[in-house]
């Protein structure tokens, strides 16, 4: 953690709907004037597209039918951690991107697929924001989270999660059911032992709970909507949130518990921007008294 250097990790699985909360930091920091160092979680996967296939092939030879994204095997965990050290020691730090679709290759002349150079952070940035697969992770050998001023897990309820990730995958990426369920069964001991264990270790958890029905997501025709869902807000330390304040400003919330606040699925992106503004402003604010006068020059 670091006052002069403070970083952010919103984590959350494939499917869990991380980039609509990173939606949000960016709006916020546009309106704030943050400048933000953003690191995609994908950009630390060790393979690119073709080599992955070739490692999972490999990987199955030898028996091991659960080889995935979301374990130690197929990524850099030590240099994620090194960055996360590193920014928060001097604000500096080697990145690079993960190229998805043609329409990200094409400005880099590149395959779909393919990661970019490593290429240093720029220089002058406020904070460091990931959003990705492995935010807070902790394993015997690397401990990424105690590295993250500000941890925020995304999680909706798993049935919702993987509904999400069959539709995304077959509409965005042409992948048949099949192998969408497939690719669940793969991670699942990686999900278990890797991915779960973060939200223990966030500071404030977003689950989106659908009001509607689905209990077998396999063939859920739609995506449940915001405004069929209910989203519930657990902080780890509630010291400090002002909950009757949120209460009146997103109406038909309701606590749960004296931790936990329950908000109407579409007012979820308000939700967010009630409190992580505050909360963002505090982690600049103790920037700037720890910079001292050189963040005034």
């Amino acid at each position: 953690m670091s006052a002069r250097h403070p970083v952010i990790a919103v984590t959350g699985s494939s499917g869990a709907g991380t980039t609509s909360v990173t939606r949000t930091f960016q709006w916020i920091f546009a309106r704030e004037g943050i400048n933000a160092a953003m690191v995609e979680g994908d950009s630390f996967h060790r393979y690119n597209r073709a080599d992955m296939k070739a490692a999972m092939a490999e990987a199955a030879k030898r028996g091991n039918n659960h080889f995935s994204h979301f374990g130690p095997e197929a990524n850099l965990f030590e240099d994620l951690e090194g960055l996360f050290r590193g920014y928060a020691e001097s604000g500096r730090g080697r990145v690079r991107k993960y190229l998805h679709d043609e329409d990200e290759a094409a400005p880099y002349g590149q395959d779909p697929g393919t990661f970019t150079a490593w290429e240093e952070i720029r220089e002058g940035t406020d904070l460091l924001f990931y959003e990705g697969l492995h935010g807070a992770l902790v394993t015997e050998q690397v401990d990424i989270a105690r590295h993250a001023d500000l941890i925020i897990g995304v999680v909706p309820i798993i049935n919702l999660e993987w509904i999400q990730k069959l539709h995304r995958d077959k509409a965005m990426r042409g992948y048949s059911t099949e192998a969408v369920v497939n690719t669940i069964l793969r991670r699942m001991p990686d999900y278990v032992n890797c991915i779960a264990p973060q939200f223990s270790r966030s500071h404030i958890n977003f689950q989106r709970v659908p009001t509607v029905d689905t209990s077998n997501p396999f063939i859920a025709r739609y995506i449940p909507t915001a405004d069929e869902s209910f989203v519930v807000i657990r902080f780890a330390n509630p010291k400090g949130i002002d909950f009757p304040y949120l209460l009146s400003m997103v109406h038909d919330s309701f606590m749960s518990r004296p931790n936990i606040i329950v908000v109407p699925g579409g007012k979820m992106e308000l939700a967010m921007q009630l409190i992580l503004t505050p909360m963002i402003l505090r982690l600049m604010d103790i920037r700037r008294r720890a910079l001292g006068p050189v963040a005034r020059t």
